[in-house]
């Protein structure tokens, strides 16, 4: 479990591409532990549930998106 000390050194980032989504959007950013772990959150409920995921996790989800493997738009 992360505890809130360490969710205090993240550095927050927003994708470009969220700013016309009314504040529907997630915020991502690594944890200051070095251990490559990168937090995520709900950007309009900060301080709600954050999911963590190892630097495998995330480098593997990453590599999904920038493959196409997560566009559900319709086609």
């Amino acid at each position: 479990m992360i505890t809130p000390e360490e969710l205090a050194g993240v550095a927050w980032h927003i994708s470009t591409r969220s700013a016309n989504s009314n504040g529907q959007c997630v915020e991502a950013g690594p944890l200051a532990d070095g251990s490559g772990r990168v937090a995520v959150r709900h950007s309009r409920r900060p301080g709600a549930e954050v999911i963590v995921y190892t630097r495998t996790e995330w480098r593997a989800f990453v590599d999904g998106v920038k493959n196409g493997e997560f566009d559900f738009s319709p086609r």
